[in-house]
């Protein structure tokens, strides 16, 4: 593995076509995400051959898996964004306090979580939406869960700080070893040693630690950043620039969690066949936004470095090119999932006519709004990158939060189920619409930008 220098890797990130730039490095993520992915919902498969409350167990057990990958994308994308754009302005010793500093603050918080999870493990269960019949698999799933919840954190910030540098393939390697592992694992442990639920769950645990393990070493061996203890500084300057870079994705992952709880609740009085159900519609849309958020991923080390070198022709190339590209992604994807949504769900749930039901009505309604999840992710990516932190915040909360939310609590009251079922669509239009001026008055300040100067920018334009 042959480490490229700094100046070598900003010449490549601001040097090479856009497009191929990004699809070399999107091609990494998405298969990582995929495997991702992938493994998470082979938790969802194996227990779904339990029974129907196990397979809601795992339903409620996101809503903590999204409190981890919160903290962990709050620190990775907040130390990874910054990273690019010092990286671009040859920074490198600040990049290296960056990186250093949002790997040890993850490590330590996400311990704190383990902690406080594992001594409130059965009424936080309850809370996160546990009805008496999910409760007993709910505990037994999240009591490894939150074991592994520093190592889940901790490879979430070493995967995109290795994005970020531009090394998306070995990030990509991490991940794939961890994900591949636990198809393995899952159904040695469910059935083979008759774990039931904890299996699936001790499964995953081992996973991410593989994963954290790898990534360690890969970022040691040929990240053009390195971890150091002696380089972790949380001071209030240094965690002013990773909360700038992070609290959108915290913002997105925290209200993830949020939107979750309160779908388990307002599900809850229909029966655990809901509940599994809507868990299964969110694995599956999990499945067609890695491709998405792979993409977008791809874009973001893109848009960081030639943002941070004054670029802003390349930003705006690329970021076009990712919206254009994955608009026409997801439509071929709505049309097939719309087409064969009951096998779909029914693959993970087999035979059990009440689960596919309701997640049959929730798919093919999502397929209808699913296109503007193009638009409305790589715009967030955009503006977190470009470093605005307000409006990626907001943006990110409204998807799953200042929308969702209200209408999950809300519609059920007065169409039963349907309210549920149609909520997510419903937050994908209105998110839709409130993204585009957001976005397009960043655009038009870096297009004053560019006529303003030609060639590249200095510092103060980049900031």
């Amino acid at each position: 593995m042959k480490t490229q220098t700094v100046e070598e890797k900003f010449e490549k990130m601001t040097e090479t076509p856009v497009k191929r730039l990004i699809l070399t490095l999107s091609v990494p993520t998405i298969i990582s995400n995929l495997i991702s992915t992938l493994y998470n919902a082979a938790d969802t498969f194996f227990v779904g051959q339990i029974s129907t409350s196990a397979s809601a167990a795992v339903g409620v057990a996101l809503s903590l898996q999204a409190v981890i990958q919160a903290i962990g994308f709050f620190f990775g994308q907040g130390s990874g964004n910054n990273m690019s754009r010092q990286l671009g302005a040859h920074h490198e010793k600040t990049a290296e306090e960056l990186a250093s500093t949002g790997f040890f603050s993850s490590l330590i918080l996400s311990f704190i979580v383990t902690i406080v999870g594992l001594i409130f493990l059965r009424p936080m269960s309850i809370f996160l939406g546990s009805s008496e019949t999910i409760l007993p698999y709910a505990m037994d799933y999240m009591f490894w869960i939150l074991l592994a919840s520093p190592f889940m954190a901790s490879s979430l910030v070493l995967n995109n700080q290795l994005r970020f540098e531009g090394n998306s393939f070995y990030s990509m390697i991490g991940l794939t070893t961890g994900g591949i592992l636990n198809l393995f694992l899952d159904p040695v442990f469910i059935f083979i040693f008759d774990m039931g639920i904890s299996g699936a769950a001790l499964a995953t645990a081992i996973s991410q630690f593989v994963s954290f393990v790898i990534l360690f070493i890969l970022s040691e061996r040929i990240g053009t950043v390195k971890i150091r203890p002696r380089s972790f500084k949380p001071t209030l300057p240094m965690l002013k620039m990773i909360t700038n870079g992070g609290l959108p994705s915290l913002c997105r992952q925290s209200v993830t969690s949020v939107a979750m709880i309160c779908l388990n609740n307002a599900a809850l009085p229909f029966g655990d066949a809901a509940i599994a159900a809507m868990a299964i519609v969110n694995k599956i849309g999990n499945f067609t936004n890695s491709v998405l958020i792979g993409v977008g991923q791809g874009f973001q080390p893109v848009c960081g470095y030639n943002y941070g070198a004054g670029l802003y022709k390349r930003v705006k190339e690329g970021f076009w090119f990712c919206v254009k590209l994955m608009s026409v992604v997801l439509i071929v994807l709505a049309v097939i999932e719309y087409i064969w949504a009951s096998p779909i769900v029914g693959f993970f749930r087999k035979g059990d006519a009440e689960v596919i039901e309701i997640g049959d009505i929730a798919l093919r309604l999502r397929c209808f709004t699913l296109v503007f999840s193009a638009w409305i992710t790589i715009s967030n990516m955009l503006l977190q990158t470009t470093g605005k932190m307000w409006r990626a915040s907001i943006l990110g909360f409204a998807r799953q939060g200042i929308i969702l939310i209200p209408i999950v609590w809300i519609l059920p009251r007065f169409i039963g189920i349907w309210g549920i079922q149609i909520a997510q669509p419903l937050a994908d239009l209105v998110t839709f619409i409130m993204s585009v001026p957001m976005t397009m008055g960043v655009i038009r300040k870096m297009n004053e930008g560019a006529r303003n100067e030609s060639g590249v920018f200095g510092k103060s334009n980049a900031q």
